[in-house]
């Protein structure tokens, strides 16, 4: 897996709470206490109780749109198959949005969705499959007792028959017009509306991150928001080795 967690440096996500805390400490020497604050907020609300899979998406545009719905929602993970197709980010696109997303790629193996599958399911993940056939179920009957991973495919083709034979069931999205589906980027929203909607109605200690993922986070979007963020965490790492 290809994780873009840690823009700075990978070692972010080896390093203890306590440690973490220092980091901390010492980066709001360099960021004003209102963006500390928003950093904060945006915390709490994040969750890895619900993630975006996304299966060779051809249009880099759809995709980063996506992307901007997961950030708006609270959804902190999306995992990108990458067969046939590269995904880039774009900030015109996602409106910066892969900035404070983690984004883990498989573009290795011959069986790229086989390596995400067993990643999630590592995780306990219970992995569903967008589509109108399959006999799916409508995205609101789905509940959030387990964590979920929503897969979409491209708008042409959906999901591949690989995802279609390794997935643990279907949902779709009632449609009442001529057309089948909407697409990508609206139908992520949807979904992640109606699940994070059902989500943020349970406790907070079941969807939301833990002490040392919310502080990993947090480093990783204070550095993003310092000027010169990677020159001071470079210093910082050299002083503090």
């Amino acid at each position: 897996v290809i994780s873009e967690i840690t823009t700075y440096h990978t070692g972010l996500l080896e390093r203890s709470p306590n440690q973490l805390k220092e980091d901390v400490e010492y980066l709001s020497k360099f960021i004003n206490s209102d963006r500390i604050d928003r950093i904060l907020e945006v915390l709490a609300s994040r969750t890895r109780h619900v993630t975006v899979v996304l299966e060779d998406i051809h249009k880099a545009h759809n995709a980063n749109a996506v992307l901007r719905s997961c950030e708006g929602f609270g959804v902190q993970d999306v995992h990108i198959i990458e067969n046939n197709n590269r995904f880039e980010s774009s900030s015109t696109s996602s409106l910066g949005s892969h900035k404070w997303l983690s984004l883990h790629k498989y573009s290795r193996n011959e069986s790229n969705v086989q390596e995400c599958f067993q990643h999630l399911r590592q995780q306990d993940y219970t992995i569903i499959a967008t589509s109108p056939h399959y006999n799916s179920r409508e995205i609101s009957d789905l509940e959030v007792d387990d964590k979920t991973a929503l897969v979409f495919g491209t708008e042409l083709d959906g999901v591949s028959d690989e995802v279609i034979s390794q997935c643990d069931g279907f949902i779709k999205i009632p449609m009442v017009g001529f057309v089948e589906s909407y697409n990508l980027s609206v139908s992520a929203a949807i979904c992640l509306h109606t699940l994070t909607a059902k989500l943020r109605k349970k406790p907070v200690r079941y969807w939301s991150l833990n002490e040392k993922e919310k502080l990993q986070l947090q480093v990783e979007w204070m550095l993003k928001s310092t000027k010169n963020g990677r020159r001071i965490w470079d210093k910082y790492l050299r002083e503090n080795l």
